[in-house]
């Protein structure tokens, strides 16, 4: 007699056609209204052995075959993954996990907690697979224009902004939204808004500048594209006592990160009459409490913050002046000639469901809060127990106007320092315990502290947690010679 272990996996299949076919339905159905709504409703639902489907359904099914492959919960198989002996992709395996069907634990493996790949949100989005599955026909949006012969999708547009006021966290009714390929993208292009026009002649560069610790890519890209217009002129501590205009006429630029990347704390602008790019990326329920929306003229936002679609590199400006609003997409028509057609196809599908879910069961904001602050708590809890180490101080259990209620923190990333006068490299310190961070000296602050980041996936997030708990364990015997003599790490 089978067990029950044995008759699960065929009973899930057919969980899956059932799933399939309803997500499959709805995605054409989806299609249908903006791409070829001339179909008869006979032609999309056909009979029912085949959901009606026939490209589709073929689609469809290379998806759901290399889903199945669980990997042993310890990765995942791509469509676009890279194809073995047998014709078909492989498990890409998380880090630590190894093997062809990522079975195997890597022994005494290094934690890396250097990117903010915002895999926890991964199990989400498994959960809710046929939900939020697109199906994307092979003549989408073939044109480089999209309706009314601009290059961003008015629904996603729309979308994006219901967003915003169901989740109260930013004033979008009177700002144009300008869409980017990440919010990487739109740094340069609202340098480049604000700065004065190339052609003035007599117009000194404006000053790009930050307060520590910032986000590195707003030096690097300013000096990399080393524009006539506007300079890289450091942090605002140099600038403190400046007035609306510095002394050759020229104007700032300043960048204002809340909450802040590294260490997750509110900012506001510290010059006077700057020009403020508001970078909000992280400014949602998941990672911090919502006070008021925010109102800045200039504001930056991305996808990969709340939904998780890093790699799909979408961000979003709102500005209010048109002027400005209008160089930033012309910076944008310039470079790239907009957005992925494909990206923000999917990006629709993904913030209709997340619309249709708040404050749900399914609210991928409850979720997210939920994960992030167990991380923070688990992280806090070891890291107390520590003289050698501590993390930025977070003002505890405040009120959030989206949850209604007092919420407790949830960082995106522990801001480290290393309180020993030995340890003044922080990030060579945890490096030594086999945690890979990111060096507070590219944030322009001392090396003394470091980012770590908790966005990552569960099996990354429990790996940081056994080596910080060695790092800490080891404060109470040799210090670092416990920690030497480990296995190298063979894994990805």
């Amino acid at each position: 007699m089978e067990s029950a272990e044995e008759r699960w996996p065929r009973r899930a299949a057919g969980l899956g056609v059932v799933a399939l076919c309803s997500s499959l339905l709805l995605n054409v159905l989806f299609l249908a209204h903006y791409s070829f709504s001339f179909l008869s409703p006979s032609q999309l639902l056909g009979d029912g052995g085949s959901c009606g489907l026939s490209w589709a359904l073929l689609a469809a099914r290379e998806a759901e075959a290399l889903a199945a492959a669980d990997c042993s919960g310890h990765g995942q198989v791509f469509l676009d993954g890279v194809v073995g002996a047998d014709g078909r992709p492989g498990c890409e395996c998380n880090r630590c996990f190894d093997g062809p069907d990522c079975s195997i634990r890597t022994p005494n493996c290094t934690a890396d907690a250097n990117s903010g790949d915002p895999l926890f949100l991964e199990p989400y989005w498994k959960r809710h697979a046929a939900a939020s599955a697109v199906l994307v026909p092979g003549w989408h949006r073939l044109s480089y224009a999209t309706t009314d012969g601009i290059y961003q999708s008015v629904e996603l547009e729309n979308h994006i902004r219901q967003l915003h006021r169901a989740v109260g966290n930013a004033v979008v009714d009177d700002k144009t939204l300008v869409l980017g390929a990440g919010s990487t993208q739109l740094i340069n292009a609202l340098v480049h808004a604000l700065s004065p026009d190339a052609d003035a002649a007599a117009s000194p560069p404006a000053r790009v500048v930050a307060t520590v610790p910032y986000y590195p890519p707003y030096r690097t890209q300013t000096a990399m594209f080393d524009g006539r217009e506007y300079r890289w002129e450091g942090t605002t501590a140099a600038w403190a006592n400046a007035s609306r205009n510095s002394s050759d006429g020229s104007r700032f630029v300043e960048f204002v990160t809340s909450p802040n990347n590294p260490d997750a704390l509110l900012r506001a602008p510290v010059l006077r009459g700057s020009a403020v790019i508001a970078d909000h990326a992280y400014y949602w329920p998941h990672f911090t409490h919502i006070a008021a929306p925010a109102d800045e003229d200039v504001m930056l936002f991305t996808m990969s913050k709340p939904s998780g679609h890093a790699g799909s590199r979408l961000g979003w400006a709102l500005i209010r002046d048109e002027k400005v609003a209008k160089r930033a997409y012309e910076y944008v028509q310039n470079s790239i000639m907009g957005a992925s057609r494909d990206t923000q196809l999917r990006m629709l599908g993904i913030v209709r469901f997340m619309l249709a879910n708040l404050h749900g069961k399914d609210d991928i904001f409850g979720f997210g809060h939920d994960v992030m602050r167990s991380r923070w708590r688990r992280l806090s809890a070891v890291v107390s127990r520590s003289r050698r180490i501590s993390l930025q101080s977070i003002p505890p259990n405040q009120y959030c106007t989206y949850f209604d209620r007092v919420r407790e923190p949830s960082p995106a990333y522990a801001w480290v320092k290393c309180e020993r006068e030995e340890d003044d490299d922080c990030y060579e310190a945890l490096l030594k315990a086999r945690i890979i961070t990111r060096s507070g000296a590219g944030y322009d602050a001392s090396s003394r502290y470091t980012r770590v980041s908790l966005l990552k996936s569960d099996d990354d997030f429990q790996v940081l947690m056994d080596r910080v708990t060695d790092f800490v364990n080891a404060e109470n015997y040799d210090g670092d010679a416990l920690l030497l003599p480990r296995a190298p790490c063979y894994g990805n």
